[in-house]
């Protein structure tokens, strides 16, 4: 197993179980099927609607004795609609309860977007808040209480491009330690990467594999796929194992760490197995080639008429 170390010199497992979009009464399972497979970092978030779930698995594998908790890295994420100075302490202690948790390992803002309190999705101008109602640092500066209080061991952010990064960073006593952001070899994410090692910020890929199970409503017509690409098929086979595989092992070569998702058994082990896939300098020039600044989450859904957000990656 391949570990990144933070700055606070915690050891990040490298693949994690990703639990987005995993449905309710299959969740659990993944999560004890993973955790006897060998993984040991489990990537969990508010939204997800399937916190409660997993706290029982969790609950269930400590009970059996299959790991301890110090042996787990648990992250969770904060939604959109708990920005407010107010809200954020609540909500992480909401997540602790439904994990059945003292502490996370690593608590991160999901999105550089802001709700009212009372929306679960925002869809509509007015049910938004504003960078200026509630700004960023506001909320970072309760992540920061949170870490003083013992509550999370870590924290960092999700979806910050490399310019909401360096705003952060500009007064934050405390630096984030992890950003989560789509990445795979149609987004390879070169100068965020590059700014995150020199700032020893670990970068953390989410839809690894193209996420094609997302909801319709979140696809475009003819999205490329990873899994069929022609360059990724054929390293696949040249190593006798999945594309899939491929695209984990792509990501461990450039010093990421990765969640893919996954509730079936077969899948969720073979995923881990990425580990044994050692990509040539040959296959990293050809998946090197794919880049196309392609996203998957394009974040659209957040750009509504009269909205305070456009642009939310700054591209």
């Amino acid at each position: 197993m391949k570990f990144y170390t933070l700055k606070n010199d915690l050891n990040l497992p490298a693949i994690g179980l990703g639990t987005w979009k995993s449905e309710p009464g299959k969740v659990g399972n993944a999560v004890i099927e993973a955790i006897k497979a060998g993984y040991r970092h489990i990537d969990c978030a508010a939204v997800y609607g399937n916190e409660a779930e997993v706290g029982e698995a969790l609950k269930t594998a400590f009970a059996q004795g299959l790991v301890e908790r110090e042996d787990l890295w648990i992250t969770s994420k904060l939604w959109n609609n708990a920005h407010e100075s107010d809200k954020v302490l609540p909500a992480l202690q909401k997540t602790l309860a439904d994990l059945q948790l003292k502490y996370l390992d690593l608590y991160l803002i999901h999105w550089p977007v802001a709700f009212k309190a009372d929306v679960g999705f925002a869809s509509k101008a007015d049910e938004f808040l504003s960078p200026e109602e509630a700004p960023i640092i506001n909320t970072w500066k309760k992540m920061e209480e949170a870490y003083n209080k013992g509550l999370v061991k870590s924290i960092g952010v999700s979806n910050f491009s490399l310019k909401k990064l360096k705003d952060l960073l500009v007064d934050a006593t405390h630096p984030p330690e992890v950003n989560q952001v789509e990445l795979h070899p149609l987004l390879q994410q070169k100068e965020l990467l590059e700014f995150c090692d020199t700032n020893s910020i670990i970068l953390t890929g989410y839809s690894p594999l193209g996420s094609g199970d997302r909801s319709q409503d979140m696809k475009k017509e003819d999205e490329p796929s990873l899994l069929e690409n022609k360059v990724i098929t054929e390293i696949a086979k040249k190593h006798n194992c999945s594309p899939a595989q491929v695209l984990l092992a792509w990501h461990l070569s450039c010093g990421t760490a990765v969640i893919p998702k996954s509730t079936n058994p077969k899948r969720i082990k073979e995923n881990l197995e990425s580990y044994d896939v050692s990509l040539t300098n040959e296959d990293l020039l050809k998946i090197k080639s794919l880049d196309k600044g392609y996203r998957y989450v394009d974040a659209k859904f957040f750009e509504v008429p009269g909205g305070p957000y456009k642009n939310i990656y700054d591209e």
